[in-house]
């Protein structure tokens, strides 16, 4: 008789939980240098490029505000001027469904890199 695999429903929510961490610190311990740069690279990409509607631009912007500090506005204004050729349009209600549609777009084409959890 074949044995039952255990799966996450048969451990209770602290089990689970303490599981969880666990694996997040064994796999941070496992990955190199290179690795962890990488994979955080890849994870603030997301974060801040991905953005889908105007609460998470405005999140998005207020990371960018406090980690560039006192040199934000400074910033924007080299950026303006480099750039100032371009139209200042930008919408400020971004239609979710179009940007939805690129963000899976551009995921699938990142399917194609290694998965996180496959190891």
């Amino acid at each position: 008789m074949k044995k039952k695999s255990i799966i996450y429903s048969d451990l209770s929510k602290r089990q689970l939980e303490n599981l969880k961490e666990l694996y997040i610190q064994k796999k941070v311990e496992s990955m190199s240098h290179k690795e962890l740069k990488e994979y955080v690279l890849e994870i603030i990409s997301h974060q801040i490029n991905d953005t889908i509607g105007k609460e998470e631009e405005i999140e998005a912007w207020r990371e960018m505000s406090d980690f560039f500090g006192e040199q934000f506005e400074i910033i924007i204004l080299e950026i303006q001027t480099k750039y100032i050729d371009e139209k200042n349009v930008l919408e400020t209600e971004i239609d979710p469904q179009k940007q939805r549609i690129k963000l899976l777009e551009r995921n699938n084409l990142d399917q194609e890199k290694t998965d996180m959890w496959d190891d």
